[in-house]
This record gives C-alpha cells, structure tokens and sequence, in this order.
C-alpha cells in the first residue's frame, strides 16, 4: 500500500469513528431532553460535516456501504 493510500485509510478511520462519537453524543442528549442546546446544535453540524464527507467517499467509489 502506498502512502498517500495509507494517510487515506486513516483519514477514513477518523472521519468514521468521529461520526459514530458524534452520533453517540447526541442520542445521550436527546434522550435527556436537551434537543435545543448549543452542545446539541454543534454536534448536528458536526455530523453534517462527517456525513457529508462520507457521502463524496461513496460517491466517487472509495468506499462501499
């Protein structure tokens, strides 16, 4: 595997574990109500983001459901 494919896989890793860290978060703070918080509000961005980011992946063929 070559380098750039390395720094590629790891970007990848990243981009997923902090998806997954995000949508983790916001369950906990939906269940406890706080919907309309800034904390919640920054995490729906983030999520976005990563969404967004996972979604050009699949797009071009990077990666498979």
């Amino acid at each position: 595997m070559s380098e750039r494919e390395e720094k590629f896989e790891k970007m990848l890793a990243f981009v997923q574990q902090k998806y997954d860290d995000t949508l983790r978060k916001m369950e906990k703070l939906k269940a406890e109500g706080k919907t309309k918080s800034a904390t919640f509000r920054q995490l729906m961005g983030d999520k976005l983001t990563y969404q967004n980011i996972l979604t050009l992946y699949r797009l071009y063929g990077l990666i498979e459901e």
